[in-house]
């Protein structure tokens, strides 16, 4: 009974790190399946989506610079708490939202909170891993960060469809969500002896011995993010305008489907390892944008949900192993900082090509524009296939 209760208490912050992680990505998320909405009612175009979009990607990046080695200073514990607090901020922008400068305000906040998560979450989770569950940690820390990503467009979708007040209350629940991840956090342990250093803006900087592994694991990143941000940002303006479909659920679960299918690709590959699934991940990804360009061309609903499944999936597989790669090789007191490095260069890839999306969607029309993209994205991912076979990287067996 003892021993029993020892796993318990061993169990509970692992978890608890990871049910926070969850919440903050899912708060960046909601407004995806909203934006028709936000459309109609504010009455901007399909550039302004990205554009808001692109500004959530901006604050992450902002955060990530500025404060993504700061949990290596003062703490996993504050840094996660900061988080929770900006995502509140967020959410109550968007519940009091009546114009474009809340929904600015409101992704920018909700950008700061990824940014401010992301890095220290994703090695609060590792670190506070009971021995037994080492080797899964980090496929929970990746799993928590795209299901979290992944539950913020079912969930929206889904009470914006069947439930009242489609554009508030869904960001009610998310406080009631984040009010209960805040009072867990408070009881975790920390794993940081603090040390005083002083605030600035952080350098892009990796370790010399690890820079190729690095350069391997960005570009599969590079990728596969860019994929999540066309889903996360302009898929239901495609399935409305290109598939003809307009239910709000249904948008939010192709979404959903992305990252599920991810989570998917992710626990195959830890039974794959990195160096199967770093560059398995890049194939399946072009395979994935081949059907997502059939299903643009032909109008076919399927079709973009076996796209979303299998990019999803290909995504799952080469970020799960660029994470574990990039965690694994990173000095102990650097590795919060490479890690944010890494998601850097992520949500870079989430923005960039999403805003060019939408300014080719103003010139040549939608269906074009998703086009040009999936095959950008397909090159991308054979460009780092063939890197990754001249010149393989050096995952971590742990």
């Amino acid at each position: 009974m003892g021993m029993r209760r020892n796993d318990v208490d061993r169990e509970w912050p692992f978890l608890v790190a990871a049910y926070a992680f969850v919440i903050t990505m899912c708060g960046t998320t909601l407004p995806t399946p909203l934006y028709s909405l936000y459309q109609r009612e504010f009455g901007f175009s399909s550039l302004m989506v990205t554009v808001i979009f692109a500004v959530y990607a901006m604050g992450v990046i902002a955060a990530l610079l500025l404060f993504g080695h700061v949990s290596d200073f003062i703490g996993r514990r504050p840094v996660l708490l900061a988080a929770l607090v900006l995502s509140a901020a967020s959410a109550v922008c968007f519940l009091l939202a009546d114009g474009l400068p809340q929904l600015f305000t409101g992704r920018v906040l909700s950008g700061l909170s990824a940014g401010l998560a992301t890095g220290a979450a994703t090695v609060t989770v590792i670190e506070l891993a009971p021995p037994h569950r080492r080797r899964g940690a980090t496929l929970l820390a990746t799993a928590a960060n795209l299901g979290g990503l992944g539950l913020g467009p079912l969930l929206a979708g889904v009470l914006a469809q069947y439930a009242p007040a489609p554009l508030r209350l869904v960001f009610v629940v998310d406080l009631a969500l984040v009010a209960v991840a805040a009072a867990g956090v408070l009881a975790l342990p920390e794993t940081v002896r603090t040390r005083h250093r002083p605030l600035r803006p952080q350098r892009m900087r990796v370790p010399r011995e690890m820079r190729s592994t690095f350069t391997a694991a960005a570009m599969a990143g590079f990728a596969g993010f860019a994929t999540l941000g066309l889903f996360t940002s302009v898929s239901p303006t495609f399935l409305s305008e290109v598939e003809g479909e307009r239910d709000h659920a249904v948008a939010g679960a192709v979404v959903f489907s992305v990252f599920a299918a991810s989570i998917a690709g992710q626990t195959l590959g830890r039974r794959l390892g990195p160096g199967w699934s770093l560059p398995g991940g890049c194939a399946v990804l072009v395979a994935g944008m081949a059907a997502i360009a059939a299903s643009l061309a032909t109008a076919s609903l399927a079709l973009l949900v076996l796209g979303a499944v299998v990019a999803g999936a290909g995504q799952g597989l080469s970020f799960h192993a660029a994470v574990r790669v990039v965690t694994g090789s990173s000095p102990a007191d650097r590795r919060a900082e490479v890690t944010s490095a890494l998601f850097v260069l992520m949500y870079l890839a989430i923005s960039i090509p999403v805003i060019g999306v939408g300014a080719l969607s103003v010139a040549v029309g939608l269906r074009p524009a998703g086009l040009v993209f999936t095959g950008c994205v397909a090159l991308l991912a054979a460009a780092t296939l063939l890197r990754l076979r001249l010149r393989p990287a050096g995952p971590p067996d742990g």
